[in-house]
């Protein structure tokens, strides 16, 4: 689960790079991009900061399998529940830990 979890972020971060170069190659001049532009890119910068934290949550998780902690809940140290981790691979605690106040 979590080398296609790593596949699809960095598939994404790949995708994301080869649309922001196309996007710099059909600005012909440099004061060319408009608003339209600018939120794009904005939002361009907020999912590449989100892909990037995901990425680090996968190699967190690698390292967690690598030391026999995977599953474990960084907090208590419970089990996550099998269910949750098919769902959110990198999960680090247990959904009642990561509900709490």
């Amino acid at each position: 689960m979590l080398s296609g979890e790593r596949e699809r972020i960095e598939l994404a971060i790949a995708r994301l790079g080869q649309a922001d170069a196309e996007a710099v190659a059909a600005q012909t001049e440099p004061g060319e991009q408009g608003s339209e532009g600018l939120y794009e890119s904005e939002l361009d910068a907020g999912l590449a900061e989100d892909l990037a934290e995901r990425l680090r949550a996968v190699e967190r998780a690698e390292a967690r399998l690598a030391a026999g902690t995977y599953g474990l809940s960084i907090a208590s140290g419970r089990p996550i529940p099998d269910e949750r981790l098919e769902v959110l691979p990198t999960a680090e605690l247990t959904v009642e830990e990561e509900e709490a106040p």
